[in-house]
């Protein structure tokens, strides 16, 4: 048994650090952040790009949602850090039984719901059996192998498994996890009744969310008073708003746009891990790509490095698991960048002249494609390129798995589980990998859990069931007033209880 304690120190702030990229021409001066006291009347702007659609975070999925609500208006009783690791949040702590298959949670005291309502475990209970029995809300299927959820007094939750599941506690760190009161009955698509530091203020669709101090908030209270999130889906027009001093942040920079603001030495630039996987897929089912000799041709004949380098943010990588998830192991010599044994395969395989269609959703520009079209027309491989509004992707790809090659960023973290899914659109079926997945989700040691993890993510990248263009990074651009901006895995969700910005 082993029991994690809350820590209730407010996030501390983040070392910026200027990124230079290869496009600049020079090094600017660097960026003075202020040294200034935090001025708690302050308002914090930030630009992000995508809005949601409501704000139902129960019933709707997406980054853009929990990107803002988890953590700042709702909590679970775990949360997540920037490093991906599980942390208590309204629990104060928690025990899981050796067997993994009892988890006791004591909730932290003097917890109340922005209604003012006190939380107790009551409310616990009625969140999760929503979340254990109605198919509508987020995270029904993790919650497939509970058995019960009790709670023996009002400050005690336990959740008892009919089998372990290493990802269970993590799937409380996500909508599944969040607590709402009982019986309420506040409309969740355009309101709130969190527990979080923050309350909504405003919402002015296709412009901003405004939240507000909630200042009878249980732990540390915010540092600023309000913040306001800008949406500017254009990324030369976020730039520009940065630039004309309308943001204090600015999220998703564009790699190609960043010197404007590097050079205006207004703004640090600091780049963020993800656990944003650049898949570029393979109908394993259709030939010639039922080949495993052909998807490995097309592995070796991309340049990684040159890819990431054109891309402008990120990292290589090689299989399905990022750094920042367990089992994480650097499979670089599965696929070393080798056109001229690429040619071999190809033409082992009987495809040296290959014609191919590459079907991406057509938001995501044109740097990726043109890489890969270059790259396959050096072996032999002839790639016509297929841009496609998202929801056509989603009917032809994802749904009918009508294609050869694809290209999207998978931001989940903690989705290996799709290539041990059979029915995936990868069309990848391999009983072992399926066999390791399903004995690492059983293991109740975290180590001995990883280690499962990593042989069969090797499995599949041996497999070639698919190529890791890259692991995505995230470009943001803060104002040097502004302290303890998270820097990792803010595409999925940004926590600024700790945020301060300096009186100017």
């Amino acid at each position: 048994m082993f029991r994690r304690n809350r820590r209730l120190a407010v996030l501390s702030a983040l070392a910026a650090t200027a990124v230079i990229l290869s496009a600049c021409a020079g090094s600017p001066e660097p960026v003075k952040t202020s040294t200034g006291e935090p001025d708690l009347d302050a308002t914090l702007t930030v630009g992000l790009v995508l809005e949601p659609t409501n704000l139902d975070i129960r019933r709707t999925s997406g980054a853009a949602i929990e990107q803002i609500l988890i953590d700042n208006i709702y909590e679970g009783l775990v949360t997540r850090s920037q490093d991906n690791e599980i942390e208590p949040r309204l629990a104060s702590e928690y025990e899981v039984a050796d067997d993994g298959l009892t988890y006791t949670f004591t909730l932290n005291p003097e917890v109340t719901f922005h209604s003012g309502t006190a939380l107790t475990s009551a409310d616990v209970v009625a969140s999760y059996e929503a979340v254990r029995t109605d198919q509508t809300l987020q995270g029904n299927a993790e919650f497939a192998n509970v058995a019960s959820i009790t709670a023996p007094d009002a400050t005690t939750v336990v959740i008892t498994l009919t089998e372990p599941n290493q990802n269970f506690l993590f799937t409380l760190t996500g909508p599944a996890g969040l607590v709402f009161q009982s019986g309420d009955t506040t409309d969740l698509q355009t309101a709130e009744n969190g527990t979080g530091p923050f309350t909504l203020e405003n919402w002015s669709k296709g412009s901003t969310i405004t939240f507000a101090r909630f200042d009878a908030y249980w732990g540390e209270p915010a540092k600023v008073a309000e913040v306001v999130f800008e949406y500017i889906p254009d990324f030369t027009a976020g730039v520009n708003a940065a630039l004309d001093g309308s943001l204090d942040v600015l999220t998703a920079v564009d790699p190609n746009l960043a010197p404007q603001l590097e050079d205006s030495g207004d703004f640090t630039l600091t780049t963020g891990r993800t656990t944003d996987k650049a898949v570029l897929a393979f109908n394993n089912a259709k030939a010639p790509l039922d080949d495993a000799r052909v998807r490995e041709a097309l592995r070796l004949a991309i340049d990684h490095e040159g890819l990431v380098e054109a891309v402008g943010a990120g990292a290589t990588l090689y299989g399905p698991i990022p750094e920042l998830d367990p089992g994480y192991e650097d499979l670089s010599d599965v696929a070393p960048y080798d056109p001229d044994r690429a040619k071999e395969l190809l033409a082992e395989a009987g495809q040296e002249n290959l014609d191919l269609t590459l079907t991406i959703p057509s938001f995501y520009g044109t740097t990726v494609p043109q890489v890969l079209v270059s790259d396959f027309a050096k072996v032999g491989v002839t790639l016509e390129v297929d841009a496609v509004e998202f929801p056509t992707w989603l009917e032809d790809v994802y749904t009918n798995k009508d294609y050869e090659l694809s290209f999207v960023l998978h931001v989940e973290p903690r989705d290996f589980g799709n290539f041990a899914d059979p029915d995936y659109y990868f069309n990848y079926d391999n009983p072992e990998v399926q066999s390791l997945y399903a004995d690492a989700l059983a293991e109740v040691d975290e180590d001995a859990s990883a280690k499962l993890l990593a042989e069969a993510a090797r499995l599949v990248s041996e497999d070639h069931a698919a190529d890791w263009l890259y692991n995505g990074a995230t470009i943001t651009a803060v104002s040097p007033v502004v302290t303890g901006f998270p820097q990792d895995s803010i595409n999925s969700r940004i926590n600024l209880a700790g945020v301060a910005k300096a009186a100017e």
